[in-house]
């Protein structure tokens, strides 16, 4: 802090503005601002706030003007000796000194505090930083092995729709499969219907009653001559209309084991 290069400031602690104007000025060597010298040392006894000092005399508190006019300057000293004038100015020196040093001081308390807690600060930051060197390692590694787990997902999910589009294509032929069998069961079962409705009209057009068997009597064949040739006679079999095979014309729904009954086979002999 140069001497010329700044003005004093207010010695108050919570204070500490630039002096301009008045300001009061004490024989310990402290100057105040208009406002906090004049709460201060209205009171009696006085007593400095910067260095709790009594200030009983008369001079011990002076306010006095910080930038006087010319004519205060030219007769303030007018008429001492030198010796007294030289020795005014060396206490004003002296006195200017003293603020500068304790501004000094000051400052590099506040320089000292503030490095202190720059420090700390630093280490703090330091030790966080640090934590979050290894929160960001830690996370890498997860990171990367979340990459690996999502790469076996992707796998396995390639796989299952490989597997489920294999299992439509099944299904869909199925699906086919069975719509054509569906049709054709269906056609089966019309045909069947429609069987069943001719079976009926053509029992109605031959005179049998669906579901009474119709027995035929065992006749023989006449006897054959001499000049017929083969004198031998050779049996053959006849059966009833309800018991060829193959032929549901004359076949009555629900009486099948009357049918097998009531059919015999008859014996004609041939000559």
């Amino acid at each position: 802090m140069s001497v010329c290069d700044d003005l004093l400031l207010c010695n108050y602690r919570k204070c500490r503005v630039k002096l301009s104007g008045y300001a009061w000025v004490t024989a310990c060597s402290h100057i105040f601002c208009d406002q906090h010298g004049s709460g201060e040392f209205s009171r009696s006894p006085a007593v400095c706030p910067a260095c709790n000092s009594t200030l009983s005399g008369k001079l011990d508190i002076v306010r006095t003007e910080l930038s006087p006019s010319e004519e205060y300057k030219a007769m303030m000293l007018a008429g001492l000796r030198p010796e007294i004038v030289l020795d005014i100015c060396s206490r004003a020196l002296a006195f200017w000194t003293y603020q500068v040093y304790q501004e000094r001081l000051y400052q590099e308390y506040t320089h000292s505090k503030a490095e202190g807690h720059l420090k700390q600060v630093e280490k703090l930051y330091t030790h966080q930083l640090q934590s979050k060197d290894s929160e960001l390692t830690a996370m890498k590694g997860e990171v990367t092995s979340l990459k690996k787990i999502l790469e076996e997902y992707k796998r396995k999910y390639s796989d299952l729709s490989e597997r489920l589009m294999e299992r439509n294509r099944q299904y869909q032929k199925l699906q086919g499969m069975y719509d054509s069998m569906r049709l054709r069961n269906i056609a089966v079962i019309n045909r069947e219907s429609c069987a069943e409705r001719s079976q009926e009209d053509l029992s109605g057009v031959f005179g049998f009653q669906p579901g009474n068997s119709f027995r035929f009597p065992t006749v023989r064949t006449p006897p054959a001559r001499c000049s017929d040739g083969d004198l031998r006679s050779k049996p053959f079999f006849c059966t009833t209309p309800s018991e060829e095979p193959g032929n549901p014309i004359f076949s009555s729904p629900g009486n099948n084991q009357q049918n097998l009954d009531a059919s015999r086979a008859f014996k004609i002999t041939r000559m």
